[in-house]
Formats: structure tokens, sequence, C-alpha cells
């Protein structure tokens, strides 16, 4: 009998090539940093989603890619959460953040979405918001360019200098959420550079 799923990883961003490489994508970038180091395998499944699942840590672990757009995403992250039995206090969502500067981590317990409609979709379907986020900084965009089209614009020279060290960091605030807790997480992760 297969290992029962015992935490939820979601990567928030928006399905397609055209949004691949976004701000907006970030979500999603960590989820297949993740399932190249642990070598997760996919699952298929009727949900609008892109599953893998396996090991990380000796704990069994469901990553997700809800294949909704970002303001959407809730309606199938309520079908994994159902489907698989699990409780929103177990799943990790890691997004895009322009209220942090690009590069700066944080993790928070529980909370308001922040002005982040996938939050709120999230915190919609699920009937809570009590869920673990890792907000990853993008930064604001610079005058006179919208925020919808900043978020959805891809990183800029300077960013992508430093965009594999970031999607590791993130990945490694996960490993630490899913061994020690979000609290430790907070200790380590959420102080300022």
């Amino acid at each position: 009998m297969p290992e029962k799923i015992q935490h939820l990883i979601v990567g928030l961003g928006n399905p397609g090539p055209a949004y691949a490489s976004t701000r907006h994508n970030i979500g999603f970038m960590v989820i297949d940093r993740l399932k190249d180091k642990y070598g997760l395998i996919a699952r298929t499944s009727r949900i609008q989603a892109e599953l893998a699942e396996g090991a990380i840590a000796g704990r069994m672990v469901m990553v997700a890619k809800p294949q909704a757009y970002m303001n959407r995403s809730g309606d199938p992250v309520g079908d994994i959460i159902r489907t698989y039995g699990l409780q929103c206090e177990d799943m990790v969502v890691i997004h895009d953040d322009i209220d942090l500067a690009y590069e700066r981590l944080k993790i928070k317990e529980k909370g308001g979405d922040g002005g982040h409609n996938g939050l709120r979709s999230l915190a919609d379907a699920l009937g809570t918001a009590a869920f673990v986020r890792v907000r990853m900084g993008v930064g604001r965009p610079d005058a006179g360019i919208g925020v919808v089209d900043y978020v959805l614009g891809e990183f800029d020279a300077d960013q992508r200098l430093a965009l594999e060290r970031f999607l590791s960091q993130a990945v490694e605030a996960a490993e630490v959420i899913l061994c020690q807790g979000a609290k430790e997480a907070m200790n380590r992760f959420n102080r300022k550079p």
C-alpha cells in the first residue's frame, strides 16, 4: 500500500509557455527545483494541476502547480486537499510578493492575502487562510510600469543573475518547514539580509 501523503507544497503561477519565465511564476520555478532535486514522480490525475510526489527529508510530499490561472488557482488546490485527505495546515504555498524586495524571502504561517489574487482564490476555495506561505520578493515596478505588467514580465538581467540562488533558498526554506516546522523556518529566513 502506498504511503499516505503528509504534506502538500503548492507553487503559484500561470499555466502555459507564455508565462513560464515571468516573476508571477516564481512559485512554479521552485516546484520544478524540488521535483528535480528529489526525483519526485509525476502523478496523473483529473485534477487541474501538475502533480508529483515522493519523499523529501523522509516525509511523503505532493507538489503541485495548479493549471488554472493565478486568480482561480484555489479550485484545483481545493480538489487536491479533498482528494488526498489533506489538511490546510499541512500545506505550504510558494508565491511571488511585490511588497518584498527582490531576493527577500519571508515565511508566514497564516494571514490575509495582501492583495495577491492567488492567495485570495485559495482562501476563498478552502474557507481558511491557515496555511504556511513562502513569500518570495520580486520587488516593485519602477514608476510608469503597472503592477500587472511587472509581475507578468520576465526578470531583468540583474535579477536573472541571482535567480538560481534565490530559488535554492526557497527550496531550503520548504525543507526546513517540512522537517523543523514553520517557526524554525521563520527564525532562519525572515531576518533581513
